[in-house]
């Protein structure tokens, strides 16, 4: 099962979501998407937090307002850090989440330390986590079949992409052959005028 929100503080909405258990977040893991930017309290157990990104937009585009209701979520999804003022919450790029054969289920390390952000979280602010909560929907999706759909669509826009670029390459070679072409042509007429001139006929021979 996972759990979805939707954080309508900015327009279009974004979509956060988390699994409901450390066995639940080990396909989240395992099939996370590149736009997912992954959220958990620092030092402290917590739930597994990912906001989906729309395409083209990095963690550094993330809104303010949403990057509060993250940090927020997660907060209140840590049995330690929803009791306690003053933590930290780190989030980093899906992509950069490291899964070890020797790691505990649920645990997770990065393969680039300095891709993790942090976002410093005072004290729980309720009117966010009630709004969210009113958000929430339980659901069973296909993280496979998803995943798969997704890089799928990727693979169909990149190649729609590169036959786009050859062709425009294609059309340009065309230009550029036809630009030679009529350069060549301009300068035989030329040079054919120039023998025309000169081998032109005296109007004295015909006297």
């Amino acid at each position: 099962m996972v759990f979805y929100f939707t954080s309508a503080v900015v327009s279009p909405s974004y979509t956060i979501y988390m699994g409901k258990d450390k066995y639940e977040n080990e396909d989240l893991i395992k099939y996370g998407w590149p736009e997912d930017i992954w959220f958990h309290v620092d030092k402290l157990s917590s739930a597994h937090v990912y906001l989906r990104l729309p395409k083209g937009q990095t963690i550094n585009d993330i809104p303010p307002e949403v990057l509060i209701d993250c940090a927020q979520l997660v907060k209140n999804n840590s049995i330690q850090g929803c009791k306690m003022n003053n933590i930290n919450v780190v989030y980093t790029p899906w992509a950069n989440l490291k899964k070890t054969g020797d790691m505990d289920v649920g645990q997770i390390g990065f393969h680039r330390q300095k891709e993790v952000k942090i976002v410093a979280v005072e004290k729980k602010i309720n009117e966010i986590v009630n709004r969210l909560e009113k958000t929430k929907e339980e659901r069973f999706p296909d993280l496979v079949a998803e995943k798969e759909s997704r890089d799928q669509e990727e693979r169909n826009e990149k190649k729609a992409q590169l036959q786009e670029q050859k062709k425009r390459e294609k059309e340009e070679q065309k230009r550029k052959k036809e630009l030679e072409e009529l350069k060549n042509y301009s300068s035989l007429m030329k040079s054919e005028n120039m023998k025309t001139n000169e081998d032109g006929y005296d109007s004295d021979d015909f006297m």
